[in-house]
């Protein structure tokens, strides 16, 4: 399926430690370089991993309709990890308890609640990935030991 919508503008990154995400851990200090991150959405990453990601993604109009009304792509966090070389995120999602906090009159089955919430983590890591592909061109600063063991 193809979602056939304008990419939206991108979010504006969290100032918090990712650490406190349920779904990311952090080893080490780091500069989550969240300043360069923000710069490199608004030239065009966010719009290319957009793009990417709306020719695959299983979301439908109605349902994407409910992530723009309920503000969710504004809730995205990117942050680089260096000793993991990678760009972390994290993605937001429905809480456990959208019924009884009556979130939106269109959200009416758990069903629809998981395909929202699996596709945004599905756009997160498009996100992450094309950042990391095609943006960044930073060096972990973690380096393995000499001493490692060749598993050849």
């Amino acid at each position: 399926m193809v979602l056939n919508v304008a990419p939206p503008d991108p979010p504006t990154l969290e100032r918090i430690d990712p650490n406190q995400y349920e779904d990311a851990e952090i080893l080490g200090d780091t500069d989550y370089k969240r300043d360069e991150i923000e710069q490199f959405l608004r030239e065009g990453a966010w719009e290319d991993a957009f793009d990417k990601w709306a020719k695959e993604t299983d979301v439908d109009e109605r349902e994407f309709g409910i992530v723009i009304d309920l503000n969710m792509l504004q809730q995205f966090d990117f942050f680089w990890d260096s000793f993991a070389d990678r760009v972390g995120y994290h993605a937001p999602g429905i809480p456990e308890d959208w019924k009884e906090r009556n979130l939106h009159p269109d959200l009416q089955s758990w069903e629809t609640v998981s395909e929202i919430n699996a596709s945004l983590a599905e756009l997160g890591d498009t996100v992450s990935r094309t950042l990391k592909a095609d943006y960044i061109d930073w060096e972990a600063d973690y380096e393995a030991p000499d001493d490692l063991p060749d598993f050849e």
